[in-house]
């Protein structure tokens, strides 16, 4: 039987599923199983190149709920199996799960989720031995040539004959558990009363289970057999009426979720009100006495203007980003350091250590440590959650997104704001802004364009590296204020999108 050579770099631009953050995303449809096959296969090939794994070794292989999911797990495990390593099967579970199943092992993983984004779109997120890849491993898995034997798939690059998954492990999934159960101390959660919006999320059990255990009144709310894409960075108007209305109806000191993959964390107040991500991350740094904290530029200004922590970096957006924050951290001896993004996941680059146990470090986002940290920071300091954001600095974010909003156009726009030297054009920025929010005192190109006002005020505008989306942060000292500005940016956005002149929010003199 013949083959075919298949360069990586080649096929990423024939399927259109590209690299993001940490993996490959696209149209499930795009994701056939050929595709899938040949990128798990390259995954594999440059772990092997760089001494990574040797020999016949194991990989752990996980998703998500999506309809698409077993289909592609099934194609990551006969390139697997085709590499001449062993795949394990650990079934569906949070991303964080995975990825610290395959550190305590030693083995890297296969997760396939397409995370927050809509179910007709997949993914699939690899990680190494000691967590996520960076982007220099993703250049090297680009450059990588899959070799696909002949008679394997059909013209439409699905498989022509099917094979049965392995059996599944459920070690990982209770490892996870395990990891929090044992850290925290026995009953800390005793009379909580936690509500679990469970929706498609696929740590929905492991969160319950988590929060029972550790000795709270768990009520499980809103399960979905069909995918729901829950962006707990754009969060929906439906789940903002949810939770407020779950709240009113019942006494709960919070109601907590995830994504679709469970790596990014929802967590209420008493009355239903969401938490932005970027302050339920200074939140949960607070509870963990980190020293040093990496997140993106675009989260919330509270973190330096609270004064907690000895040494922040600022990064570009995006968990590889924030890894390698977190590394330069630990290289200049801090010895508690943690990150965060805008959405809420937080990472652990340092082994924690309370009252004699150790909390091993996950430098990968997860949900469940921001649940529970906020939940027991707020006991320890006899509040409820509410109380606890007025003692952070008045600065309050808000974000949005425009969907189908071609990335070469956000650049576009972003570049027509900027003058030769890549800097800020404070003259075309005020030419555009300025009636709305006066004149620029600084402008930040560290990803996208970050524009802070005289007023403290920040416009911040990204195109999104997971999809056709075209992402505007806001930063205020009032929750009214930083809406109003997002709606004003929406406005002009949109009218970039269709061609307008000029925004709507401008004409109308908002």
């Amino acid at each position: 039987m013949g083959s075919k050579s298949v360069k990586i770099e080649d096929l990423m631009a024939e399927s259109g599923v590209k690299f993001g953050t940490s993996g490959a995303r696209g149209l499930a449809v795009d994701m056939t199983d050929e595709v899938c096959y040949a990128y798990t296969w390259a995954f594999i090939q440059y772990l092997e190149e760089i001494g990574q794994i040797t020999g016949k070794s194991k990989i752990a292989i996980g998703g998500d709920l999506r309809a698409s999911t077993d289909r592609i797990m099934s194609a990551a495990a006969r390139a697997v199996e085709d590499r001449g390593h062993i795949p394990e099967n650990c079934g569906k579970l949070p991303t964080p799960a995975l990825a610290n199943y395959g550190i305590e092992t030693g083995i890297p993983t296969v997760m396939v989720t397409g995370s927050h984004i809509p179910e007709d779109r997949n993914g699939i997120k690899y990680t190494r031995i000691e967590g996520e890849i960076l982007k220099e491993d993703e250049s090297g898995i680009k450059r990588q040539v899959a070799v696909i034997k002949e008679g394997v798939f059909d013209k439409k690059g699905m498989f022509l004959t099917k094979e049965n998954a392995p059996s599944e492990n459920p070690l990982a999934a209770t490892s996870y558990v395990n990891r929090y159960v044992d850290f925290f101390p026995k009953g800390c959660l005793r009379g909580k009363r936690i509500a679990v919006y469970q929706h498609s999320a696929v740590g929905r059990d492991q969160m319950v289970e988590i929060f029972k255990d550790l000795g709270a009144e768990v009520t499980p709310l809103g399960f979905s057999d069909i995918f729901i894409p829950v962006d707990t960075e754009a969060i929906r108007q439906e789940d903002v009426d949810a939770a407020r209305k779950w709240a009113g109806e019942s006494d709960f000191d919070t109601i907590v979720s995830t994504d679709g993959d469970s790596d990014r964390p929802l967590i209420s107040d008493e009355r239903g009100k969401w938490l932005r991500g970027d302050i339920a991350g200074i939140l949960t740094a607070a509870y963990l006495e980190a020293d040093a904290v990496a997140t993106p530029v675009s989260c919330n200004s509270a973190l330096e203007k609270c004064c907690w922590f000895k040494k922040t970096y600022r990064t570009r957006i995006g968990s590889p980003y924030v890894i390698e924050g977190m590394q330069e951290a630990l290289k200049k001896g801090f010895k508690r350091v943690v990150g965060y993004e805008a959405n809420g996941g937080f990472l652990i680059a340092s082994d924690m250590e309370r009252e004699g146990k150790i909390l091993k470090a996950l430098p990968t986002r997860d949900a469940v440590i921001v649940h529970l940290a906020v939940l027991l920071l707020a006991m320890k300091r006899r509040k409820k959650i509410s109380e606890l954001l007025f003692e952070l600095p008045l600065r309050v974010t808000f974000s949005d997104r425009l969907k189908n909003f071609p990335t070469e156009r956000s650049f576009e726009k972003i570049n027509g704001l900027l003058s030769k030297d890549g800097k800020g054009n404070k003259e075309a920025i005020e030419g555009i802004f300025g009636k709305n929010f006066g004149r620029v005192a600084e402008t930040d190109t560290t990803d996208g364009l970050r524009i802070t006002f005289e007023s403290s005020e920040v416009v911040h505008f990204r195109p999104s590296g997971n999809a056709p989306e075209f992402r505007c942060y806001n930063e205020a000292d009032t929750e009214s204020r930083a809406m109003e500005m997002n709606r004003i940016c929406m406005d002009i956005m949109s009218s970039w999108r269709n061609g307008f002149a000029e925004p709507a929010s401008q004409t109308q003199g908002i």
